[in-house]
């Protein structure tokens, strides 16, 4: 059964027209020298039957350590990642959100592998603003189809 989970793509336009995305890299020791295909939109699995808005709300202060901003959000519908995974999102304008320092929540790893000892790793290891040409290099490729949907909607009139 797939895994379901939700977040957010807080997006801003710069002076000269160009998109903005704030992209989190995951933490733990699989990922550190990883940044290609390797970032993601701070985001988190939910459970049945819970508000995926909500959860994508939640999911976004967990790994950055800060309510979301509460501007009106976008549905951006549904994508696939080649996990199986199934990511639902939002896009929602940063407005006078500011990135400062990040505090995400933890996950425990046997690490080393097979050596018993347990150890805490940051989920997020750092947050970032990326300009929408890069995204396109750092985001995992299932996601990618989220900045699309974005991009397209911010140049048509709504």
């Amino acid at each position: 059964m797939p895994k379901f989970s939700a977040g957010l793509l807080l997006y801003r336009v710069s002076r000269d027209g160009g998109v903005e995305c704030l992209l989190v890299h995951p933490g733990g020791p699989f990922w550190v020298a990883r940044d290609e295909h390797a970032w993601s939109i701070p985001k988190g699995e939910y459970e049945e039957g819970e508000d995926p808005y909500l959860a994508a709300r939640r999911e976004f202060q967990e790994e950055i350590g800060t309510p979301p901003p509460d501007g009106p959000p976008y549905d951006l519908g549904e994508v696939r990642q080649g996990s199986g995974k199934r990511v639902r999102a939002w896009a929602v304008e940063a407005g006078t959100f500011v990135l400062e320092e990040i505090s995400s929540n933890e996950f425990e790893l046997e690490w080393p592998p097979r050596s018993g000892q347990i150890k805490q790793f940051p989920e997020v290891d750092r947050a970032e603003w990326v300009a929408e040409p890069r995204v396109r290099a750092l985001l995992v490729k299932g996601q990618l189809p989220l900045v699309d949907r974005l991009v397209s909607w911010l140049a048509s009139p709504h």
